[in-house]
């Protein structure tokens, strides 16, 4: 049986609102499908709210890394799932390395202890593995119009 697509719901009665739908993210080995998973773990890890008052956004990994090693520990493992993305694409190693590079870097110095938590504020290495990604994919695999 067949998803019905995702439509806006009438708000509830005494104008509450309802709570949002997650998207529906695709399950294909297609570059499209790749595409979208990876966008969606980086906003995840590194944009998921805001701030209030500095309007910086942030996710999982700087607030997950405040719990010291396992936070960091964790969303490395994360990171390594783009990676693992990536390299379903058949993206050449020295990007993937490149790529796992990023997530060691963030990993490490992540792990020290008050310095790693405003490094992992301000050092996305994430965002930076997704634009390795969309770049190849503009590339190799450009989205077609109609």
């Amino acid at each position: 049986m067949a998803r019905p697509p995702d439509l806006p719901l009438p708000p509830p009665e005494g104008g509450a609102q309802r709570p949002r739908r997650m998207p529906v993210l695709p399950i294909g080995r297609n570059p499209a499908a790749i595409r979208q998973r990876v966008e969606m773990m980086e906003r995840v890890l590194e944009r998921s709210f805001v701030i209030p008052g500095i309007n910086r956004p942030v996710g999982l990994d700087a607030v997950v890394g405040l719990v010291p090693i396992v936070g960091d520990l964790l969303t490395g493992a994360m990171g390594a799932y783009i990676v693992w993305e990536a390299r379903n694409l058949g993206m050449p190693k020295w990007k993937l390395w490149r790529m796992a590079g990023n997530i060691a870097f963030d990993t490490a110095l992540g792990a020290v202890p008050m310095a790693g938590d405003l490094f992992d504020f301000l050092y996305r290495s994430n965002t930076r593995n997704l634009r390795i990604i969309q770049r190849h994919l503009d590339k190799h695999h450009p989205l077609i119009v109609q």
